[in-house]
């Protein structure tokens, strides 16, 4: 076995966009094992929007990472040594084991993965964490209804591709709001949305309105700004907004320029009786099994399709992070460990 374990740690707070300066790889002793323990070797490495919070140490959901420390990530690895009779050398597990090639665990809070049932890195895409979000946030909070207009921003990303699909599977009209011509084309061509609008687009309201010309029932957020402005409008009466993520907003260092639109907002919110809920994955904890077992049955069935942005190496995982925030990817970002 490789004696030494490769991690990439936080080597200072971002201030505004994340830069490789911020984190450092380094090189520390692969940890020893007690009784009832397993070592994981990392083979499959999330990356998600939500880190960039993770690194920030502001009042959160969450305790941030500290410096010195591994950067927080879900992980797929396969067990190459263990001490817990439960766990056998050899099986995959799903971790929350941050930035490193390997890690010791005592088990508890992973989860076996099936190679056989789908690809391993699903279990860190839409068979995991960013999978379960689409899926408990759209059907408890956003709750739709046939026929009823479905839009969810950063669309054809792992989160926002799944609402899309999950929408046109209970019968509702989707349509997504996505970065280029060739991530529109992936939604409406490949994932069988009913339209999309490009964002960088020269009237984004514009061309949002036409693509929703009875309103929007249901707005799933992931990216907040200028997309929620052009959103707002169009809201129907009783539409539902589950709150996922605010992306356009993670990097910034002040309060956005212009007049205040929180009066219009919460104008609307009572006009409109708009219903406009925040929520973390893990609210839905008790779904997790549900999730996965008919999430898996439409891939199985043809009914959901996913796409994976894969990048080579631990080393290269900050440029892809910083990359990620910018919109660079095309699907679930993953780092593969060879």
């Amino acid at each position: 076995m490789n004696a030494v374990n490769r991690r990439i740690v936080l080597a200072s707070r971002p201030h505004g966009e994340p830069k490789p300066e911020n984190f450092r790889l380094e090189e520390v002793p692969v940890p020893e094992i007690g009784p009832g323990q397993i070592l994981i070797r990392t083979r499959w490495l999330s990356l998600d929007p939500y880190m960039r919070g993770r690194m920030s140490d502001a009042k959160s959901y969450a305790t941030p990472v500290q410096i010195g420390e591994p950067i927080t990530a879900e992980v797929v690895g396969e067990v190459v040594a263990s001490k817990n009779p439960d766990i056998p050398v050899g099986t995959l597990r799903t971790a929350f084991a941050g930035w490193q090639e390997y890690f010791a665990t005592d088990g508890k809070g992973t989860r076996p993965v099936d190679p056989d049932a789908a690809p391993p890195s699903t279990a860190v895409g839409v068979l995991g964490m960013p999978g379960m979000t689409a899926y408990t946030g759209l059907l408890n909070i956003g709750r739709p209804k046939p026929g009823e207009t479905v839009v969810v921003a950063a669309a054809a990303g792992p989160v926002g591709s799944l609402v899309g699909q999950i929408a046109k599977l209970k019968g509702a009209r989707a349509v997504g709001i996505a970065g280029g011509p060739d991530k529109c084309r992936y939604l409406t061509e490949e994932l069988g949305f009913d339209a999309a609008v490009d964002h960088r687009g020269a009237d984004l309201p514009g061309a949002l309105a036409e693509a929703c010309p009875k309103g929007i029932d249901v707005y799933f957020e992931n990216v907040g700004g200028a997309v929620f402005s052009a959103v707002l409008p169009l809201l129907n009466p009783f539409a539902r907004i589950p709150v996922c993520g605010l992306v356009s907003a993670y990097n910034a260092t002040e309060a956005p320029a212009g007049p205040d639109r929180l009066p219009g907002l919460m104008r609307s919110v009572l006009t409109n009786r708009l219903h406009i809920q925040g929520f973390i994955v893990w609210d839905f904890a008790d779904q997790a099994e549900t999730f996965r077992q008919e999430v898996g049955a439409w891939i199985r069935e043809g009914k959901v399709r996913y796409r994976e942005d894969v990048v080579e190496g631990l080393e290269n995982a900050p440029e892809a992070f910083i990359g990620l925030l910018k919109g660079r990817n095309f699907g679930k970002l993953v780092v593969h460990i060879p």
